[in-house]
């Protein structure tokens, strides 16, 4: 089942296929294997128009729509799970600052994310204040027109590169005293830590950020004084419509690997999807696949139109990233051990697929989210 389709979303996803199939999925496995960055797939993303999708026009967006940005990770997820979650991020980075940002601000932040000069990185995470982010310690005091940074910020997607830093920390004692910022790349007294060796995501670059008296103008200040938890939160529930798409495309890639191998796969004289376990395990991937689009869609549809998401994005967020993982357990199975070969992309699909229960909301957060606004409409 497909929704329907403006023609404009359509020749978005066709584009962004194509570019998927020529461009991506012939150096993802190199790109993988080295541990690279891949900045040269990110500067033609940029080209193409796709970091800076529900940003308007006048600030060099494409003011695509959030389906049209769904579809779009969804292509390039099932060709590299870490491009797609660079993309994500840097689409992530842009809401905080088309929705709170100042005039002035937008011209000089938004505009080089949306047109693909920059990439973008979100700093919440702390090493004791992950799931909880009001317990974070990363501290900002004002003195006189600017504020002082200091604190450590952990598994930051994209930190080594970012052009700007949308930076969460504390700037009151109350618990929920936090403020957001804008950090520039190469601002004095901030420094990128240890690179982060992961068990998937190995083309993503995850770092580590240290600020040591790390000193920017008030006038870098996103929003008013405490709104940081609030612009944290708005952020995520966009987030997690990009990591259940990047998910969705996951579980769309097992499928094709898991069919193209176990149709020309035979034992017993014939293709081992002829076996009724192994066709089983080919629909139940296939189901997965169904549900987490339709699910990612129906989140993606209500942003665009204006209402509130969040408990749809952490539906779909849940469902898609579990399944993802179950399917990446069925397609692996399906191969046996070619699947265990590290050189296999089955392989690598298995891996990157872990972490999207955990980043961004774990799946426990997820089901907290959904039980508290499903109660809301009790």
């Amino acid at each position: 089942m497909d929704l329907p389709l403006t023609d404009e979303q359509m020749m978005i996803r066709d584009m962004v296929r194509e570019f998927a199939h020529g461009e991506i999925e012939p150096y993802a496995q190199d790109y993988n294997t080295r541990g690279e960055y891949p900045a040269e797939i990110l500067k033609k993303l940029g080209g193409l128009g796709l970091f800076g999708m529900m940003v308007p026009e006048a600030y060099g967006g494409a003011a695509a729509g959030a389906v049209s940005y769904s579809l779009a990770l969804q292509e390039i997820a099932r060709a590299c799970a870490s491009v797609a979650v660079t993309l994500s991020v840097t689409n992530l980075s842009t809401e905080p600052i088309l929705q709170y940002g100042t005039e002035e601000q937008k011209r000089k932040y938004l505009v080089p994310l949306a047109s693909g000069e920059h990439v973008g990185a979100f700093a919440l995470t702390e090493p004791e204040a992950g799931s909880d982010p009001s317990s974070l310690k990363t501290s900002a005091v004002k003195k006189g027109r600017s504020y002082v940074i200091n604190g450590t910020k952990q598994f930051i997607t994209n930190g080594s590169h970012a052009g700007v830093i949308i930076l969460i920390a504390r700037t009151s004692a109350d618990r929920n005293g936090c403020s957001a910022f804008l950090i520039p790349s190469g601002a004095k007294g901030l420094r990128v830590g240890k690179e982060e060796r992961k068990m998937g995501l190995l083309a993503s670059n995850t770092v580590e950020l240290v600020f040591e008296d790390c000193e920017v103008p008030a006038a870098n200040l996103l929003g008013k004084p405490g709104m940081g938890l609030k612009v944290a939160l708005g952020a995520l529930d966009s987030g997690r419509i990009g990591i259940a798409s990047q998910a969705t495309g996951m579980i769309g890639a097992s499928l094709s690997e898991a069919l193209s191998y176990a149709s020309e796969r035979r034992q017993f004289g014939k293709a081992i999807i002829r076996h009724q376990s192994i066709g089983n395990m080919i629909a139940d991937i296939a189901v997965e696949h169904e549900a987490a689009r339709l699910l990612t869609w129906s989140a993606a549809g209500l942003k665009d139109r204006g209402v509130p998401f969040s408990r749809e994005a952490s539906i779909a967020k849940l469902y898609a990233t579990e399944a993802a993982n179950r399917s990446a357990y069925r397609a692996l199975q399906i191969f046996g051990g070619y699947g265990y070969i590290r050189d296999n992309k089955i392989e690598r699909i298995y891996r990157d697929a872990r972490v999207t229960t955990i980043y961004e909301g774990t799946s426990e957060v997820q089901r907290m989210v959904i039980a508290r606004e499903t109660e809301k409409l009790a």
